[in-house]
């Protein structure tokens, strides 16, 4: 604790530093690097506006797609970085042609690279975690790579390997094959967002077409992204083969439900016997198809709630579709009148009610029978037909029961309510009223 106030050793640690500032930052080669360094600066924000005025000329010309990507607002703000890290990098390979002293701009390069990378993370990954993973391990490796310790951690992870076969698997490959693998498949996500979304706007392709083939252009490209990623880090994949076999055949029965709906969704897709819009009721479930996907069949019930229904429940359960071939549909409406009332009377009035709804439709024009004689009631049956079951059918329903109603009440019609007569036998019941006796006195 002493030494750590020892006057001279602090004059005699700030002298050192004066001496090593002096020998390596106030020499004529640092000062020129360092002018270097401050001149390219100078000349990218002097350029950076005219570029980014001169990227935005040509968006007003390309096709709309490209114009409105996602990727502009990165791109855009890497512009000045960029400029800046090319001309450093002209400085340094002029510098090194001319056998000076570049050790200044090699840092400089370093850092404003490290600085692209972080800007163009953060305009493109929205997930803080992952823009944060990536910020970091960019600026580990710069740091690295200034201290000159950068080939030292490579070697080291090198050596941390093992040997299966003539596979050498080692601690580098493995990272750089999950580096690779993250990237292609960000990209590869990217690239099924963008082609679905193009698909989509197909009008000539059916709804189910739309969604079978942007379900196979995103199955192609994240599999085509594992096997690019798998070739670049030098994985031979014919060495992977028989250990691929054994782990997919153990998937095959772990995940033998997924593969079941994945497969059902294809089914389903191709002979579009669900589609996106129809009205079909499953489970219990009653609603419009919002989406098919890959696994599953996205319902929306008139409640606004969304049910997520497998795909093979689908292919293997009874299906109602509403609007398979036909968006007509029938509904009966059940119907009473007291015993007193008369049955022509109420079909002619029903059938009038009916017709006077706006939903229901002129032809086939409403129907109404008399289906029995119920305990309580002359049972009637309103049969109609609407065009559109995805607007609900409880609330058509409602509006022909209130029509049926005023008519009824207008013409005399008597709707039963349940009753119960009770008979008493004919022979005489002796009714006797007996007083209260008092208690006895004390």
């Amino acid at each position: 604790m002493e030494d750590l106030f020892d006057v001279n050793k602090l004059v005699g640690g700030l002298h050192d530093l004066i001496v090593w500032t002096q020998a390596n930052i106030f020499t004529l080669a640092s000062l020129i690097q360092l002018a270097a360094v401050a001149l390219t600066g100078a000349a990218a924000a002097w350029a950076t506006p005219i570029l980014r005025r001169a990227g935005r000329r040509v968006a007003e010309h390309a096709p709309p797609v490209m114009a409105q990507s996602p990727m502009r607002p990165a791109l855009s703000a890497i512009v000045g970085p960029v400029t800046w890290f090319v001309l450093l990098n002209i400085a340094e390979t002029t510098a090194l042609r001319l056998e000076q002293p570049a050790r200044i701009l090699t840092i400089a390069v370093s850092l404003v690279g490290v600085w692209i990378v972080i800007r163009l993370v953060a305009g493109v990954i929205r997930e803080p975690f992952w823009a944060r993973l990536i910020a970091a391990v960019a600026w580990i490796v710069a740091a690295l790579n200034i201290l000159g310790l950068l080939a030292m951690v490579v070697g080291i992870l090198d050596g941390l390997a093992v040997t299966l076969g003539e596979f050498r698997l080692s601690l580098l490959l493995v990272l750089q094959a999950a580096a690779t693998l993250a990237i292609l498949l960000w990209l590869a996500m990217t690239a099924s967002r963008f082609a679905g979304r193009r698909i989509q706007g197909m009008a000539h392709l059916t709804l189910s077409a739309r969604a079978l083939f942007s379900n196979i252009l995103h199955i192609l490209l994240l599999g085509l992204a594992v096997v690019v990623a798998l070739n670049i880090v030098g994985i031979d994949l014919t060495a992977l083969a028989v250990v691929g076999g054994a782990i997919g055949l153990g998937l095959g029965f772990g995940l033998q439900k997924v593969v079941s709906n994945l497969v059902s969704g294809v089914i389903l897709l191709m002979d579009r016997s669900v589609k996106p819009g129809d009205v079909i009721a499953v489970a219990g479930t009653y609603g419009r198809v919002n989406a098919i996907g890959a696994r599953y069949v996205s319902i929306i019930t008139r409640d606004g709630i969304e049910h997520l229904v497998p795909n093979e429940e689908l292919i293997t359960t009874r299906v109602e579709n509403w609007s398979f071939t036909d968006t007509k549909v029938r509904v009966r409406i059940p119907v009473g009148i007291a015993y007193e009332s008369d049955p022509r009377t109420a079909v002619a009035l029903c059938e009038a009610a009916a017709a006077s709804v706006k939903r229901v439709l002129a032809s086939p024009p409403p129907r109404c029978l008399v289906r029995g004689f119920g305990d309580n009631s002359v049972d009637l049956e309103l049969r109609i037909w609407i065009l559109d079951p995805e607007d609900g059918v409880a609330n058509v329903s409602s509006e022909v029961l209130l029509a049926v109603w005023d008519a009824f009440k207008e013409h005399g019609i008597n709707i039963p309510f349940p009753q119960r007569t009770l008979h008493f036998p004919s022979a005489p019941i002796d009714v006797r009223v007996v007083a209260p006796q008092s208690p006895p006195a004390d």
